[in-house]
């Protein structure tokens, strides 16, 4: 099994390595949030600097990379399914859900180093923070991207189809991230608005990588962003290598 999901790893990591725009391309726009919109941020807090905005503001990004960096690698996914390659894949010898965790675990291992890209940048910008927190908020962003890239696969899977997939991603996408408070502190919405931010699991790994960065270990925050993104991770995951062996018929 292990040795499976290993060769399966390998695989996947050489075809990024053979086209790695695609991953570069996927942090242009969190760069950019943090280039433009982060100065913008610190220019309207009384009181604030470009270091305490950024130790604000850098986690909100590493949440968007991990969302939107693994939610739409499904599609690739679909391509293979309309093509037989998929399905060929899984009634051969290799343990079924090796062709998922492979996947899975080439999703994470590029959010961290698109997030280590991203916390340099951050830093040259002035940004200071916890080195253990940043090292802790980098587990927490890939079982980010284990809930989301599971959630992806999953769909694709029972889809099959690109523009039901994109209708659906779409939808919830825009949402998760607004209530997230990664633009501005969810303190300045509405009480109801708080009230559904709390339902979102993203708003509580901002909240709990906000922690991490300031050194605040004690925080509650971490125990439930870690409990709900590794539980819904775990759902999503199951899901995505039960449609897998069903693909095999």
């Amino acid at each position: 099994m292990f040795r499976h999901t290993m060769l399966f790893l390998g695989y996947e990591l050489k075809l990024t390595l053979r086209n790695p725009v695609w991953p570069l391309f996927g942090i242009l726009q969190p760069i950019l949030y943090l280039l433009l919109f982060a100065p913008l941020v610190a220019n309207t807090t009384v009181g604030g600097t470009m270091g305490d905005t950024l130790r604000l503001f850098t986690p909100g990004v590493l949440m968007m990379i991990a969302l939107f960096g693994s939610l739409f690698v499904g599609f690739g996914m679909i391509n293979e399914i309309r093509n037989g390659y998929l399905e060929r894949l899984a009634v051969s010898p290799a343990w079924r859900p090796a062709i998922v965790l492979g996947r899975t675990m080439r999703d994470m291992l590029v959010l961290v180093v698109q997030a280590l890209l991203v916390i340099g940048l951050a830093f040259l910008m002035g940004m200071r923070a916890s080195a253990p927190g940043v090292l802790v908020m980098l587990v927490l962003m890939a079982a980010t991207g284990l809930l989301a890239s599971g959630l992806s696969y999953g769909l694709a899977l029972a889809l099959r189809d690109e523009n039901g997939m994109s209708q659906i991603m779409q939808f919830f996408a825009l949402p998760l991230i607004l209530l997230t408070g990664i633009m501005l502190p969810m303190s300045l919405a509405p009480h109801w608005m708080q009230t559904v931010a709390h339902f979102n699991p993203l708003y509580h790994a901002v909240e709990a990588g906000r922690s991490l960065f300031a050194g605040d270990f004690t925080d509650g925050s971490i125990p439930l962003a870690f409990g709900l993104t590794l539980a819904l991770g775990a759902l999503t995951l199951t899901w995505s290598v039960s449609s897998m062996k069903k693909l095999a018929g």
